[in-house]
């Protein structure tokens, strides 16, 4: 491979880091075998550009088209950024994908939308067909007045006459259907100035919006037209993640799966973005609907269809009322909140009420019945859809809960499946119903398919280590695998380990411990010459935290909260020089967001922030139990590793350029390398990778706050004159 015919034409910038250059080298050799790679790299490694332009190269080089996608929208622009800068060095079509929902000027679903489709493809046929019929008829016409003695064009025009009256008539009849008027303006209107635009540069989904809506097309439509075929689509994980949506998706590229590369940044996340992918939900709601709609059949099959799904429906309803102790009832919240059901020697409670509560000629025939009668509702819906008779697309709520009844019975008892009930209040209501749903414990029953189908895959983090565990959770044979650490100089950065009492749960309430937790906040907080963010175990003891720091020195204190946007509350904070921020581990501050600069100079993470470990993070770790042969493994891959990853993933909000400085501390015994021998399983320092252990200091907390000034002053970050300690 030569320097002028190798894949650093796609290289936007005049060099590429050393390590940057040797990811490429070791990434372009893997795709070329066909082979997978998991990439970690810190902040300043280059990971898209690393994975973009080996797989750009491969892909020309075997006609295939990159997908490089991710869940972050921070991300997703950094892509465009990207793209941008690739296509302005070399010949590179590439477009940015999104869904229906966010791209409709219409605002209706997707089977609303299929249907619309439909009906505006037939009239915009028929209206051609007329047309075409009509220049023939005059051309007849012509003919036959010419006297050409033989009769034959009369003949033929009389013909085209029927055939052009039959098609009249057809057009009457769809005059009445719904149609979408933006799709009939791309099957009508000139598109090829829209094309010109769209690959002129790299589009964003509200770009191409903008442009439709102001020439009066449909966008998405046009958009899943002029993809075929392209070098790089940028979208979001369902695209890839949703087998349904992953085969439509590749029909529309026209690449078969192994024509295609694709690459996940932030794969960290790919693992719970599976399970979501792979969980199938049933609510109350819609066995509701669905007895209405059977009770409204008058087809015979309704009474079964009806006897077996109202079985469930009842089942459902006892199930979780009967799990309620007394009060609980009353504070069901808006939140779905779980119920258990599992057992460990028999089948879910909700199912052996269910079959107490069935009685009928069999389940699977009744099943049968309704998924058929719902099969054929479900045809009658879009057919008056289609003919204009309703004016929305009607789902069938007897085929949605005959399939999720039938999923429930055939598949809850297959491994890593866990049968979960949830109840919440309607807060318009006050009603508390609750839903059905078959949880997916192993993400790898949807990532290893798709893995083995497409060419190759790049899955690319800050923290992906341990590759062996990454490997086993997706699903991932031999791939290769490489890690690149912060490349900024280690001179302008400190990792600190401070020994504060571990803050177990048990603990979290003794004032001692409180005390000296806080003491050691205020002394990083105070000698920081900047902003702080700090991040807790939970939005509760992040709260708990930030009233204690209240008051106690000049700097402004910022509390994020649950379920409350949060992106007015970092501008906030950014635009301050001289306040902390305490937030969640598990809140959207913690990874995808970047604090340059002077946006925040110290990042704390307090304490081992590991999950609420209810019963389907129980059912996670049983089902790794079973799956890799270990009793430990359950605790370590599905708590123990992401729980650092998270922390990890906190730590590098701060020190994104090479200009940057910064302290980053571990608030809890559990991180220090001395914990390892009297705290044994409980300490977490082994967890973290090599080159990251090596880097933390440990400290007692009483040393913390000189040791910061130190740093900080070393580097004239103070303006004027330091704190005193």
């Amino acid at each position: 491979m030569s320097e002028t015919g190798g894949y650093m034409r796609f290289f936007p910038y005049e060099q590429p880091y050393e390590n940057q250059r040797e990811a490429m080298d070791r990434i372009y050799n893997a795709l070329a075998r066909d082979q997978n790679a998991l990439f970690e790299g810190a902040c300043g490694t280059g990971k898209t550009l690393s994975s973009l332009v080996p797989a750009l190269e491969i892909a020309r080089e075997r006609d295939k088209t990159v997908v490089i996608t991710t869940n972050v929208h921070q991300q997703m622009r950094q892509f465009v950024a990207e793209a941008r800068a690739i296509t302005r060095e070399e010949d590179v079509r590439a477009v940015v994908f999104k869904g229906k929902g966010s791209m409709c000027h219409i605002d209706v679903g997707y089977e609303e939308c299929q249907a619309l489709r439909d009906n505006t493809r037939a009239v915009v046929d028929a209206e051609r067909d007329r047309e075409q019929l009509e220049r023939r008829q005059r051309e007849l016409l012509a003919e036959s007045q010419e006297g050409s003695g033989d009769g034959s064009a009369a003949d033929a025009r009389s013909a085209v006459m029927d055939e052009l009256e039959s098609i009249e008539e057809r057009l009457e009849d769809l005059e009445d259907q719904n149609v979408c008027d933006y799709y009939r303006n791309n099957l009508t209107g000139d598109t090829d100035d829209f094309f010109a635009w769209l690959f002129d540069d790299v589009r964003t989904p509200e770009q191409i919006y903008e442009y439709a809506d102001r020439n009066g097309f449909c966008g998405y439509e046009l958009l899943k037209e002029g993809i075929e075929g392209v070098d790089l689509v940028v979208c979001n994980y369902h695209h890839l993640l949703d087998s349904t949506i992953r085969e439509q998706f590749f029909r529309w590229l026209g690449r078969e799966p192994e024509d295609v590369i694709a690459v996940f940044d932030e794969a960290h996340n790919v693992e719970d973005a599976a399970r979501e992918h792979a969980t199938r939900t049933c609510s109350e709601r819609t066995f509701d609907s669905a007895l209405d709609e059977l009770a409204d059949s008058d087809d015979p099959r309704s009474e079964d269809a009806a006897n077996v799904l109202s079985a469930f429906h009842r089942a459902l309803i006892e199930t979780y009322e009967d799990s309620f102790a007394f009060g609980e009832r009353e504070r069901i919240g808006e939140n779905w909140a779980d119920v258990p059901i599992a057992n460990e020697d028999r089948r879910d409670d909700l199912t052996l009420e269910f079959l107490r509560r069935y009685s009928g000629r069999g389940i699977e025939d009744d099943l049968e019945a309704a998924m058929k009668l719902g099969q054929e509702l479900d045809e009658e819906y879009e057919e008056a859809y289609r003919e204009g008779e309703t004016a929305t697309r009607t789902e069938c709520q007897t085929l949605q809960a005959a399939a999720f009844v039938s999923a429930w019975m055939n598949e809850g008892t297959k491994e890593g499946l866990y049968p979960v009930v949830s109840v919440t209040r309607d807060a318009g209501t006050d009603e508390v119903y609750g839903r059905a749903e078959l949880y997916t414990c192993l993400p790898r029953q949807v990532t290893g398919r798709l893995f083995e189908e497409v060419s190759a895959t790049i899955l690319m983090s800050a923290t992906l280590q341990p590759f062996d565990v990454t490997e086993d959770v997706l699903g991932l044979e031999d791939p290769i695998t490489m890690a690149y650490g912060l490349q900024f100089p280690e001179e302008r950065r400190r990792t600190y380990a401070v020994e504060t009492p571990p803050l177990f749960s048990s603990d979290r309430d003794d004032p001692a411990v409180q005390e000296q937790v806080t003491d050691a906040i205020h002394d990083a907080v105070r000698m920081t010459p900047g902003n702080t963010l700090a991040f807790f175990p939970n939005y509760g003891e992040a709260s708990r935290y930030a009233e204690r720091l209240e008051g106690r020195y000049g700097k402004t204190v910022y509390a994020d909260e649950p379920g409350v946007a949060v992106e007015d509350l970092r501008q906030e904070f950014v635009a301050d020089d001289d306040a902390v921020l305490c937030t969640s581990l598990w809140g959207t501050l913690a990874e995808g967001v970047s604090f340059d600069g002077d946006d925040a100079r110290t990042v704390l993470v307090v304490g081992v922030p590991y999950p609420h470990l209810d019963d389907r993070a129980e059912a996670v770790q049983e089902a790794y139990d079973a799956a890799f042969d270990g009793t430990d493994t359950g605790w370590r891959y599905a708590v123990e590793i992401p729980t650092v990853r998270k922390t990890r993933q906190a730590l590098g909000r701060v020190i994104r350029s090479p200009e940057d400085i910064g302290v980053r501390a571990l608030l809890d015994r559990r991180y220090s390398r001395d914990a390892k021998s009297d705290l044994g399983k409980y300490s977490v320092n082994g967890t973290f990778p090599h080159e990251e252990r090596e880097g933390l200091i440990d400290i007692d907390p009483s040393k913390l706050k000189f040791s910061m000034l130190n740093f900080y002053g070393d580097h004239d970050a103070y303006d004027g004159e330091p704190p005193t300690p």
